[in-house]
């Protein structure tokens, strides 16, 4: 798999264009992204790139399989580098912090379906939901202010 992002683009026989690659750099930048952020993080780039245009280049380079778009309940669709690892999510329900949590099993699929209906499994996507180690600190502090006083 190339690792230049032009020779990504080059792969996908997609064009090599100055906001296909300001994407690309923030996406490898800033993981887990929304394409809000990402559109700030390319006009901060470029200055003259047009929303449009960035959410143009998300669609086409998560249709090429460059991209993955995850889309955790309540929030956003966010974008990865697609790495054909079958990786996993793990996401903070008081911020939103999303992160990588590697094949639960070591091999694509990760999981077995109790039922398949006949369908070839190829790719299982998993969130973990929970708390991230910067809100329960300050959920802690908050509760020994609150035992304090």
């Amino acid at each position: 798999m190339p690792t230049d992002h032009a020779e990504l683009l080059r792969a996908a026989d997609l064009r090599v264009t100055a906001p296909r690659l300001a994407v690309l750099a923030a996406v490898a930048a800033h993981p887990h992204a929304t394409a809000e952020e990402i559109r700030r993080r390319v006009h901060e780039r470029l200055g003259t790139v047009s929303t449009q245009a960035v959410y143009d280049v998300l669609h086409a380079l998560t249709d090429a399989s460059i991209l993955r778009r995850i889309e955790p309940e309540g929030s956003p669709g966010r974008f990865e580098l697609f790495r054909g690892d079958n990786h996993h999510h793990v996401v903070c329900r008081t911020c939103g912090d999303v992160g990588d949590v590697p094949c639960a099993v070591g091999h694509a699929p990760c999981l077995t379906a109790s039922n398949d209906h006949g369908f070839a499994i190829d790719t299982a996507e998993v969130l973990y939901w929970g708390t991230c180690p910067s809100c329960l600190s300050r959920q802690q502090s908050s509760v020994s202010q609150k035992e304090t006083l």
